[in-house]
């Protein structure tokens, strides 16, 4: 007689229980959002759509530089948030083998709670060999709640909150991710992808007018790294 399977749920919540702290994070800049949303002339009801349904926190930074209530530029809004998710294509791309033997509906809506946090951690846990697609639903499940409950507390008290930078708010999507990037260290053959990427995205960003930084920075490094590996491979081997 087979044995049953195990539950999901203690894998569930130890996603939810380690990705609290970035959670807490992600509910700063959130707030920082929700804040922003409200003074750019959004209603409650739109961030709640925007929050719940795009659930993209960087693009929807940008869609609020966009944003203009009497003329809205929808396919400028679209085709940047296009431009600064290609890099969720990649990051999904290499969950893919945690989803073997799950139905590929039920794959792509788990993609939906995949975020930049909710990936590198459920990579690093993989890399320790104990990653699951229910620790990546736990975790992604807690940045959603995280993410649209904070841009909506944000919005409603944007009229408390003028100026973010006041509580030091504005800092806290840098942080974030900061932490993210120093909790994937490995050694120093990550400084080169690392320091490719840095600079790629700096000159991108003094040079070119856009978003273009995101998708030059993340290409570049990715590639930078690709090359570093495949040479330590060949001279090790």
């Amino acid at each position: 007689m087979p044995s049953p399977s195990p539950s999901p749920w203690p894998q569930f919540i130890l996603g939810m229980r380690l990705f609290l702290p970035v959670a807490v994070s992600i509910a700063a800049y959130g707030l920082v959002w929700g804040v922003l949303a409200g003074q750019a002339g959004l209603s409650v009801l739109e961030v709640a759509l925007m929050s719940g349904l795009v659930y993209a926190g960087s693009s929807q930074f940008v869609a609020l530089d966009l944003w203009s209530p009497r003329a809205l530029p929808v396919a400028s809004i679209i085709i940047a948030t296009a431009v600064i998710n290609l890099r969720m294509l990649l990051m999904t791309a290499t969950l893919r083998p945690l989803f073997a033997g799950t139905p590929r509906w039920r794959a792509t809506l788990s993609m939906f709670l995949v975020s930049d946090e909710v990936w590198a951690m459920t990579m690093a846990q993989s890399a320790k060999g104990a990653g699951s697609t229910a620790f990546m639903l736990g975790a992604g499940a807690l940045a959603w709640l995280a993410w649209t409950g904070s841009t909506l507390i944000g919005r409603v008290l944007g009229a408390v909150i003028v100026d973010p930078s006041t509580y030091g708010l504005d800092f806290a999507f840098s942080a974030v991710f900061l932490a993210l990037l120093f909790s994937l260290w490995r050694g120093r053959g990550d400084l080169v992808p690392w320091v490719v990427g840095a600079l790629l995205a700096i000159l991108t960003a003094h040079y070119v007018p856009g978003q273009w930084y995101v998708i030059v920075g993340g290409l570049g490094g990715s590639l930078a790294g690709a090359l570093a590996e495949s040479w330590r491979t060949r001279h090790v081997a």
